[in-house]
């Protein structure tokens, strides 16, 4: 898959006290990038507690739940558009499946 963009995810994992988040983001962003997903299946396969929440939007619990990440995935396109990363109190205050 062609992931857009992981100067997100290292705008996040370089702010103060989000530190901690570096390494299973990374490891998100390999796996991710090596995948090739056509369904939910696909990514369940890789990460089963990845949830779909609807609009294209999918919610990945990064670091034992303490983080969460929200992408829009294009299957058809190969795409993955990276479109939200905070921590699972910021992610209650959104709606993940407009972000």
């Amino acid at each position: 898959m062609r992931i857009v963009s992981h100067r997100k995810l290292k705008e996040f994992f370089e702010s103060p006290g989000r530190e901690d988040s570096r390494v299973a983001l990374e490891r998100w962003y390999e796996i991710a990038a090596e995948a090739e997903w056509t369904n939910f299946s696909d990514i369940r396969a890789d990460f089963p507690s990845a949830d779909y929440v609807g609009n294209q939007h999918y919610v990945f619990n990064i670091r034992g739940n303490r983080y969460r990440l929200v992408v829009v995935v294009k299957f058809v396109m190969g795409y993955i558009f990276i479109r939200w990363v905070g921590t699972h109190e910021e992610y209650d205050k959104i709606d993940c499946s407009t972000i």
